[in-house]
């Protein structure tokens, strides 16, 4: 007899369709998978088997074909399990025919039970697109899945409970979530740095100045300074003064971690920024994202509406860094391997951190610094000038005079700098709301001529600055935008000359630097 049912198997951020067709005939005891089935969808069967048995059904003695249609899309992950265990039921005529409008997924266990798989939120997107009547996930997806409007999921725990729900001997309410309240919950990925507040730094004020700049406009930072200076505290701050995520926000970040299998246990929706902080030793496929089969997503993806922060810049292999150049200007990657292309989205904030040689003590009044002219070149010419021109803001971050770090008093709080912050994000939200895009640092050129009008004087000194340091084009658009962000935490609508005077003196360093 022949069957079929409907599952779903991730590619990239997405997720396609899968129609699970069965035949279950006469013949020499076999079981055959095709329609280019990976190694984890092939192996599958003796899961199913046994599930099926210990289920408290049997399989069939004959010969059982399932095809994964359509043919030509290659099939990954465990998922679709339940889908063929339940099409060869329906083939062996143990429950009644299914409905061909509901989607199941699941790993099943050897036992019959059924265990959580990744990417069921990209699987409920596309089955709202498509529209798919129901979801049926195993219960630990379910809070996930449902975060999906307009689709009704059902929580099963095991293959007997689906095989009930199936054939209608078993009716369960559809599982409803609170969306406002995981998004003020406040789940955290644990990835990255607990958050310092910034009142726990001393001294620094050009540094955190910078941070608030970058967090205003959402530029990419780099900060210059000796060991022990504060550099990584300081970027261990930044997420406390970003503003919060908006639910699409959070539910792209969920979707992308659920899809890496990264979702952690018990958490339906990633509601805080990501803060990626991957060792220097990484490899090209860790950063960027690869893998066998269909690339999955890298550390500069998995930062995205977050922050990848660098420590060590230079101690990066060169080839990994040139590799984030077009990521970080366009917002996104195109991974290409044999038969198949995936994009995923890397809207990041860079922040990097490096010594200003390779001893670490060039210019410390402290500590005299050991290295030749020649070291110190090479140790700057690690990173490429293409690369350090992607870096919106550039400051150095001296060591602290004993006055600075023996004071009691605290700096300003993560709290009061956020609220700035926050005003800040609105007004660039309210001048973008129709392209899409919501930062300064993402304007575009004939955005920059719209809203980045500059007074008389402030025009003079932009273009002494271009002469005097050498900016290029991309340098001199990044000038505006984060003279734009200067004027914004202000409340400006001009460009003055202070906007552009503070604006240039985190580019200056640029030069310098390479």
């Amino acid at each position: 007899m022949f069957a079929r049912t409907l599952s779903a198997v991730v590619v990239g951020m997405d997720a396609e369709t899968v129609d699970v067709q069965c035949d279950s005939a006469s013949g020499l005891p076999a079981f055959q998978v095709v329609g280019l089935p990976e190694k984890e969808v092939t192996e599958s069967r003796e899961r199913i088997r046994s599930a099926i048995r210990n289920a408290g059904f049997r399989f069939p003695p004959g010969r059982v074909t399932t095809n994964l249609a359509p043919a030509d899309v290659r099939k990954e992950g465990v998922g679709l399990d339940l889908a063929i265990a339940l099409a060869i039921l329906v083939a062996s005529q143990q429950i009644v025919p299914l409905k061909r409008d509901w989607l199941w997924l699941g790993e099943l266990g050897l036992n019959g039970e059924l265990r959580a798989v990744r990417g069921v939120l990209a699987v409920a997107l596309a089955a709202r697109e498509r529209g798919i009547d129901a979801f049926v996930v195993p219960a630990e997806n379910a809070r996930e899945a449902a975060l999906v409007d307009g689709l009704d999921v059902y929580a099963v725990e095991d293959l007997s409970c689906a095989a009930a729900l199936a054939s209608g001997t078993l009716s369960l309410e559809p599982v409803h979530i609170d969306r406002d309240a995981l998004l003020r919950s406040k789940a955290k990925i644990g990835c990255g740095s607990e958050h310092t507040d910034l009142a726990s730094v001393r001294g620094q004020l050009q540094a955190k100045r910078a941070l608030e700049i970058a967090a205003a406009g959402g530029h990419n930072l780099l900060l210059i300074g000796p060991p022990g200076a504060g550099k990584s505290m300081l970027a261990s701050c930044l997420p406390g003064i970003l503003p919060d995520l908006s639910f699409a926000e959070a539910l792209e970040v969920t979707r992308l971690y659920s899809v890496a299998g990264l979702l952690e246990h018990g958490v339906a929706l990633q509601s805080e920024r990501p803060f990626r902080s991957p060792h220097h030793t990484i490899s090209y496929a860790g950063m960027v994202g690869g893998g066998h089969g269909i690339p999955g997503p890298g550390e500069v993806t998995l930062a995205h509406h977050g922050v990848l922060f660098l420590d060590e810049l230079p101690e990066f292999d060169r080839r990994v860094l040139e590799t984030l150049r077009q990521p970080l200007e366009e917002g996104s990657i195109l991974l290409s391997r044999s038969g198949v292309s995936v994009r995923y989205p890397c809207s990041v904030m860079l922040v990097a951190a490096m010594n200003p040689c390779p001893c670490g003590f060039l210019g410390d009044s402290h500590h005299e610094c050991t290295c030749t002219p020649h070291q110190i070149r090479r140790y700057h010419q690690k990173i490429s000038g293409p690369f350090l021109d992607r870096v919106d803001l550039v400051v150095q971050v001296p060591r602290l005079s004993r006055a600075e770090l023996v004071e009691a008093c605290p700096g300003e709080s993560s709290v009061d700098v956020r609220a700035r912050v926050d005003s800040a994000r609105r007004v660039q939200w309210k001048r973008m709301m129709d392209s899409g895009r919501h930062t300064n640092a993402r304007l575009t050129s004939p955005e920059l001529v719209a809203y980045c009008s500059l007074r008389p004087e402030a025009k003079t000194l932009l273009e002494r600055a271009i002469e005097r340091y050498g900016l290029s084009g991309r340098g001199y658009g990044r000038v505006l935008r984060i003279a734009r962000t200067i004027a914004d935490l202000e409340g400006a609508s001009h460009l003055a000359v202070e906007h552009i005077a503070e604006a240039v003196q985190y580019r200056s360093i640029v030069g310098e630097t390479v």
